[in-house]
């Protein structure tokens, strides 16, 4: 069995960094993780093991026992930021720079009078973030949350980790229910996130099935294994070597292989090898 590997897979640059911030951390024990540092679970025991604690993402509203909080690379809104702060927290901040300019372009259409609709999933973290920070705001995740807006004027930005080909039929329906409102688009959708979507395009006619390595949580993850099964290509979603099932493949002649951006460099080479090995 061939496997072919994506062009681009794997950790961002927003990843590395944020990881590379909590690998330096001293006295982990005495810092909390404001919720997930990344959607990998395999990243998540080794921030464990080390002995950082954890807030669970659905109770970032509880105030950490510690003196320092890590913020995670999904980032937080402003006003979060201030009510830790005022609280004596000492904030270790591993956003992503990507995360953070979507922030500034809600923030400035909000200021210049826009309606702001995020296109995105409704309570993901970092959309949490971003809203939290606006008086008014809409989240889409399709076309068909897409109503007629009292606002004649209408900012939209996206999730970093939105896919491309979401975008399109979403912005067509905003147009067709708000014919007289004037539109206004930020593309705030990440560079990692777009040429880990094109790899994969350029591999599904050259494979059997398509293996996608990423956590249960990532949406940028999932939205790959999503792409491939549009193009009705079967593709697997596992967190690590031991997901893979030999009879996924017992047809296949060529297996592609691509992973998520908060995917560790080990497990990729991992589930590869394991797949060299069926």
């Amino acid at each position: 069995m061939n496997v072919i590997r994506a062009e681009a897979l794997g950790l961002c640059f927003g990843v590395r960094d944020a990881l590379a911030i909590a690998a330096n951390v001293e006295r982990p024990e005495d810092t909390t993780i404001n919720g997930d540092l990344v959607h990998n679970e395999a990243v998540l025991v080794q921030l464990d093991a080390r002995g950082f604690r954890r807030a669970a993402e659905q109770n970032r509203s509880l105030l950490p026992d510690t003196s320092r909080v890590l913020v995670t690379a999904h980032g937080i809104s402003d006003a979060e930021r201030r009510r830790l702060e005022s609280a004596g927290k000492v904030l270790i901040d591993t956003t992503c720079p990507l995360v953070r300019r979507a922030h500034r372009a809600a923030q400035a259409l909000a200021a210049e009078g826009y309606h702001v609709l995020v296109i995105g999933r409704p309570g993901h973290v970092e959309v949490r973030g971003i809203v939290e920070d606006l008086a008014g705001y809409d989240v889409i995740a399709s076309a068909d949350d897409v109503r007629r807006y009292a606002s004649e004027k209408l900012g939209v930005i996206c999730q970093t980790t939105t896919p491309p080909r979401a975008v399109e039929p979403i912005l067509s329906a905003i147009r067709e229910q708000n014919p007289g409102a004037e539109v206004r688009i930020v593309d705030t959708i990440c560079q990692p996130t777009r040429d880990r979507q094109q790899a994969v395009e350029k591999l599904l006619a050259k494979v059997d099935a398509l293996v996608v390595v990423g956590g249960s949580r990532s949406n940028n993850t999932r939205e790959l294994v999503a792409l491939c099964r549009e193009h009705g290509v079967p593709a697997y979603h596992v967190q690590s070597a031991a997901d893979l099932v030999a009879d996924w493949f017992e047809n296949c002649a060529s297996v592609g292989l691509t992973a998520g951006t908060s995917t560790l460099d080990d497990t990729i080479e991992d589930v590869h090898a394991a797949l060299l090995r069926l």
